[in-house]
């Protein structure tokens, strides 16, 4: 049983980090918290969910145009919304959740609720591993969080839109005088942030349905991983994953269900007592925040 729990521990831990990484880089990058997350996250999945049943086309294409179109909605949202009060830090946490806000509550009006809603997996196997059966869904998970980091730091560090993303983030007026346009770095920013929110969505959902209460968990359990981690800290992601992970599934197998979601919650609120910018945060050297 406890080699059973590690190891659902691990999965829980790379499925906080898919769903934390998205929001982080936005961060990291632009400054914007986007409390938009967990509903871009949904509407991703409903997007999928709509192109599978109305198209009928199959969801290895349904996927990427839903992750597509999830871009699209952040650098709309950043090119419309966020420009205007870039900066201000409270009008851009009203003007995103606000926004998240609406498209919840609207698929919430259109009746989007339901059993019926649901993603298929991309694998239909079950391995034994350990004398714990783990289907190859969440196999992928894990797989799938390991490569993205390590493509995402790749990315930042070799490529010509990476360099810019990283120049954005550790010294904005410098990256200014160099003749880098700020404004739009922080659209592409919140547009793969939106993008990584899809992604994540594309192979997490498929293991439950699709619900619109799922979007203001999501969004928790990024604001959870990233605020212990320390905002804008890849690193500090990642720990943080590991840490929440665990905990969440000791306390499911030791002592009940019902304190999951407390965990991240508590784990929240101790570190802003002890360690208000996370385990890796304002602290560390710049040029290590993303």
């Amino acid at each position: 049983m406890f080699l059973g729990t590690m190891i659902y521990a691990l999965i829980n831990s790379a499925i906080l980090a898919l769903m934390a990484i998205g929001f982080n880089l936005t961060f990291g990058i632009s400054g914007v918290a986007n409390f938009a997350y967990g509903a871009v996250y949904i509407f991703a999945a409903y997007a999928s969910w709509l192109l599978l049943n109305l198209t009928g086309i199959s969801f290895w294409l349904a996927a990427p145009l839903s992750i597509l179109l999830s871009m699209a909605f952040g650098a709309g949202m950043y090119r419309f919304v966020l420009l205007r009060v870039r900066g201000q830090a409270l009008s851009e946490v009203i003007a995103t959740f606000g926004i998240g806000l609406a498209i919840l509550e609207l698929f919430n009006y259109l009746g989007f609720v339901g059993f019926e809603y649901t993603l298929p997996v991309l694998v239909d196997q079950s391995f034994m591993i350990a004398d714990t059966m783990v289907d190859m869904q969440r196999i992928l998970i894990v797989l799938t969080a390991g490569l993205l980091v390590a493509g995402l730091w790749a990315f930042t560090h070799y490529t010509r839109l990476g360099l810019a993303f990283r120049g954005i983030a550790q010294d904005e007026r410098t990256a200014l005088t160099l003749g880098m346009d700020s404004d739009r770095i922080a659209m592409l920013a919140v547009s793969f942030g939106c993008g990584l929110a899809a992604f994540a969505a594309s192979i997490v959902i498929p293991l439950g349905s699709i619900s619109p209460s799922e979007g203001y968990e999501v969004l928790i359990k990024a604001l959870a991983v990233c605020i212990i981690g320390g905002l804008g800290s890849t690193g500090g992601v990642i720990l943080a994953s590991f840490l929440i992970g665990f905990a969440e599934r000791l306390t499911d197998a030791y002592i009940s269900s019902h304190w999951t979601m407390i965990v991240s919650l508590a784990a929240i609120l101790i570190v802003l007592v002890i360690k208000p910018s996370g385990f890796f945060g304002r602290q560390k050297e710049l040029e290590e925040r993303i």
